[in-house]
């Protein structure tokens, strides 16, 4: 069953009325209501368009955070042929918040990596809700490494809330590893692309958006912090996680304006999870656009990767 948004409201009772009349008919209990269907899905369609032209900050973070919305392996498994998935940091673990490995976009031999949340009880405990610990990062630093050494573009595709904040994986050195992984998408000679698909959190994210070009979703976020904890250290009160993304500059509007990222990749009207091939697609044109930009020989990328990061925040 389709899992409605509290401000979806308007149309989640005109889509059960549709869902109504539907069964009705085809159970032939009722005749003739193919107008009246067709009635409410225009004017659902409508209030759908209404409720999203204006989403606040805090609503896109709903809708970043779906569960129905595309993850990471939904991209992988439509957008890459012969993945070759890469487990383990040769160190400590598999982590499996992070996945990664080689594979072929459009022809071309690439390094994927990306954060998996998973999709439903069993797999959400299994990726550690997306929340990589440090042998995750670790992971990413070997698979970059090998990208580097062989001359194969990176795509990153970043869901997460933020870093595991557990007090073993701050014993195995948490922020040591993900500034590792940051400083390796730095020096790193090949092109590297990354697309927030849900939540860029915290380090979490940075450690593998650190690219050339970064893109977001139309309904992405991507912060320091997430609201709620931004919240808890402002207020003391995470229940004002909405006050904090109002003024946390968190959307993908917000960050294009500010520079942080280069481009915004638009959502199906309702958010990527109405209409996941579409959202996917045009990623991958995106990605493809990208990887095109970036191919001319003569173009120092680790030059053009530090300089695009530090002109963050400059003002002159």
């Amino acid at each position: 069953m389709y899992q409605y948004l509290d401000f979806e409201k308007p149309v989640a009772d005109l889509e059960g009325k549709i869902l109504e009349l539907k069964s009705l008919m085809e159970s032939g209990e009722a005749v003739d209501v193919a107008d009246e269907i067709a009635r409410l899905e225009k004017r659902s369609e409508e209030a759908l368009r209404e409720v999203y032209k204006s989403l606040t900050p805090w609503q896109k973070a709903q809708v970043a955070r779906h569960p129905d919305r595309p993850h990471c392996r939904d991209y992988v498994e439509r957008l890459f042929t012969e993945f070759t998935p890469l487990a383990g940091d040769r160190n400590f673990a598999e982590d499996s918040a992070i996945m990664g490995g080689l594979a072929r976009f459009e022809g071309q031999a690439v390094c994927v990596i990306g954060q998996e949340k998973g999709f439903d009880t069993q797999s959400r405990l299994k990726h550690n809700f997306g929340m990589a610990r440090p042998e995750g990062y670790r992971k990413a630093v070997r698979l970059m490494e090998m990208a580097d050494r062989f001359a194969l573009p990176v795509i990153t595709l970043v869901d997460t809330a933020g870093a595991y904040p557990g007090v073993g994986a701050e014993e195995r050195g948490q922020a040591e590893a993900i500034a590792r992984s940051t400083a390796m998408s730095l020096n790193l000679k090949v092109p590297v692309v990354s697309i927030i698909i849900g939540e860029g959190g915290s380090g979490g994210a940075i450690a593998i958006a650190t690219a050339n070009r970064v893109y977001m979703l139309e309904h992405a976020i991507y912060s320091v912090i997430s609201p709620e904890g931004a919240a808890s250290i402002l207020w003391h009160d995470s229940t004002r996680a909405k006050d904090a993304a109002t003024g946390m500059k968190i959307t993908a509007q917000d960050l294009l304006e500010l520079k942080v990222i280069d481009g915004i990749i638009a959502e199906p009207l309702g958010g990527a999870h109405r209409g996941p091939g579409q959202v996917i697609s045009a990623a991958g044109t995106q990605i493809a656009a990208a990887l095109k930009d970036m191919s001319d020989p003569a173009l120092d990328l680790r030059r053009d990767r530090r300089q695009k990061f530090l002109a963050i925040g400059r003002s002159l």
